[in-house]
């Protein structure tokens, strides 16, 4: 019986979300803010002796600029849901 009430708690314990590390989540979310700013791309072109050349051209574009949201309002949020707290600096955006 004793074996069965352990393993309860520890299961628990181990699917509960640890917090971020607070400069980590602000560089995760400094990406989540600018692609909350506009539509992102690049565009490759090149070429090589094999293949010849080649080009490509890759564009995102977020919920959150779709949605509208404030850069700033998604970078703080996206600190509060990752560590629990507000954001130790300003992003760098």
């Amino acid at each position: 019986m004793r074996r069965g009430g352990l393993l309860v708690p520890l299961a628990l314990v181990a699917c509960t979300p640890q917090p971020v590390d607070p400069e980590r989540a602000a560089q995760r979310c400094e990406e989540r803010a600018r692609a909350a700013a506009g539509p992102t791309g690049e565009v490759r072109l090149g070429a090589n002796s094999e293949d010849g050349p080649f080009a490509g051209v890759s564009i995102g574009i977020s919920s959150d600029y779709l949605a509208g949201r404030d850069p700033m309002a998604v970078y703080e949020q996206c600190v509060y849901d990752l560590t629990g707290a507000a954001p130790i600096r300003p992003p760098r955006l």
